[in-house]
């Protein structure tokens, strides 16, 4: 969810092009797949995503779909990668969108899709607790739309969310450093954008496994945005405060990353012990090279290839779990080979 390394373009309209990733939800027991004709998913149930085949239009359409990013970093562009593949597959066209994290701009932007007639909407959301006006306006105008990689606060069981559990991140995450540290130590957080889902429910996940161990607590904890520069200046502002931080537990690499820069410059890498979440190419580079401890991978082009096909079959109809759930698997220097391509 995440995420400091902005693009330059404002608005990219998406000549797609690609291989596909397939993540069709899987049907709930007794049902079917999504591409036939049994049954779907019910609204308001919980499915895990899965590779399945590619959902297209029964109507042979050549679809628009409008996509609202909030911005496009290093993470989220591989989100648009997986929409793009999957978009290409299902023979629709995308026009995807960055509101450069203002959430006026998002809006504005959704309402344009609205204007133009498009086939269904996909939104991520720049800020998950104001994300209801865009709701109400897309299904006002009967549009098929979907939340992709940030579930907003509130959200009717009839509007999909294709995502991953945030809690689950900070969880994986805090009980591999944990374990590393013989569950005990001053653990500092590096949290997200604080008004987004993902950032609250991954520092909660952090906490919840810190509470379980009476050797360890929170001695600090500061909001960076999501951004490499803030992860960096807050944690040399906490190395010169003099309290004794044995980890550091970030709520996205890119935060992570700056902490490590940090710690380098300090000579402290060796006493500091850093996770982060999202195992982007930086963030396993860094792991590679030694320093990096622990992430956490969220299948970004799986999500975004799971929106697609959530939408699609909006449009066609078929009932979409509320909650398609893309698991979250956790990245050590063990396995760190498995993700160095996905």
């Amino acid at each position: 969810m995440k995420h400091g390394l902005k693009l330059a373009s404002v608005a990219l309209v998406v000549a797609l092009a690609g291989c596909g990733t397939t993540a069709t939800p899987p049907a709930a027991p007794g049902g079917g797949g999504g591409t036939g004709g049994a049954a779907e998913p019910a609204a308001g149930a919980t499915v895990t995503y899965a590779p399945e085949e590619v959902v297209k239009p029964k109507d042979g359409k050549n679809l628009r779909i409008g996509v609202a990013f909030p911005v496009l970093d290093q993470f989220l562009q591989n989100v648009a990668d997986g929409m793009q593949a999957r978009a290409k597959e299902a023979g629709v066209t995308l026009t995807i969108v960055s509101a450069q994290e203002k959430t006026d701009v998002q809006l504005g932007q959704v309402e344009n899709f609205i204007s133009q007639g498009v086939d269904g909407i996909i939104i991520l959301p720049q800020d998950t607790d104001a994300a209801q006006p865009m709701t109400d306006a897309v299904t006002a105008a009967k549009i098929p739309l979907v939340y992709v990689n940030r579930r907003p606060a509130t959200l009717d069981p009839s509007v999909p969310y294709v995502g991953s559990d945030s809690k689950v991140a900070g969880q994986l995450q805090m009980e591999a450093l944990a374990e590393q540290l013989g569950n005990k130590g001053n653990i500092a957080i590096l949290q997200g954008d604080p008004s987004q889902e993902a950032a609250q429910m991954r520092t909660q996940g952090c906490k919840d496994v810190i509470a379980q161990h009476p050797e360890m607590k929170v001695i600090r904890e500061q909001a960076g945005n999501w951004y490499r520069d803030k992860g960096l200046s807050i944690t040399e502002n906490w190395i010169q405060s003099g309290d004794q931080i044995d980890a550091i537990c970030s709520n996205n690499d890119e935060m992570a990353l700056g902490a490590l820069e940090a710690l380098r410059a300090a000579g402290k890498l060796d006493a500091v012990k850093v996770g982060g979440v999202d195992a982007t190419k930086d963030a396993l580079a860094s792991m590679k090279n030694g320093q990096l401890d622990i992430t956490v991978f969220q299948d970004a082009k799986g999500q975004g290839a799971g929106g697609v096909d959530s939408v699609i079959k909006k449009y066609n109809g078929d009932e979409v779990a509320s909650f398609v759930n893309v698991p979250y698997e956790l990245v050590t220097p063990e396995n760190m080979a498995e993700y160095a391509n996905k």
